[in-house]
């Protein structure tokens, strides 16, 4: 009678190890998705300034046709239908692009002083803070729940349940943008 008390007392504690991680991985992976949709409010919110930043360069710097050109096209694509991996990589480019054109943008004096060129910059130097910010949140909770995956026993456990390593939000290497006047 012993004997199955001792067994029935395992088979509830390893019932309950694996019914508390894995509502541990349910609530990490939870967390990766709300840190990304947070994140997805900022990069929405700078992709819908674009337009007006680019119209508001346009009139200062019409030779410079090949960098707004870029940006628009990039600017062009519909977000909203965009998967995750694909939203991460035009955030790359379009983080490239606007380096550009704010670089473009320093050398026109007279676009720096227009008042509506300012409110759009301060808005864009705003919105690039909050991405970076959620960018910084949202890979150390894709690391808490990598390393939950990942980290024996629990990676047991996550394998039995199909929870699978998410990757971190890396930008593309990109060059120093130089400004020559």
């Amino acid at each position: 009678m012993g004997g199955y008390i001792t067994v029935a007392a395992i088979v509830v504690v390893v019932l309950l190890y694996v019914l508390i991680t894995y509502n541990g991985l349910v609530n990490l992976r939870n967390m990766v998705k709300e840190a990304f949709a947070t994140m997805d409010v900022y990069l929405k919110k700078r992709w819908d300034l674009i337009p007006n930043i680019v119209e508001t360069v346009k009139g200062y710097a019409q030779h410079e046709k090949e960098t707004l050109e870029g940006i628009v096209n990039l600017r062009n694509s519909s977000y909203d239908k965009m998967a995750q991996n694909e939203k991460i990589a035009a955030d790359n480019q379009i983080t490239g692009g606007l380096s550009r054109l704010m670089a473009l943008a320093e050398s026109y004096p007279d676009l720096k002083a227009n008042q509506n060129f300012l409110d759009l910059n301060t808005q864009l130097t705003k919105v690039e803070e909050d991405i970076a910010n959620s960018r910084k949140y949202y890979n150390a909770v894709v690391r808490n729940y990598n390393n939950a995956v990942q980290m024996f026993p629990g990676n047991i456990i996550s394998s039995i349940f199909g929870f699978k390593e998410m990757a971190m939000y890396e930008t593309a290497d990109r060059e120093n943008i130089q400004v020559k006047f």
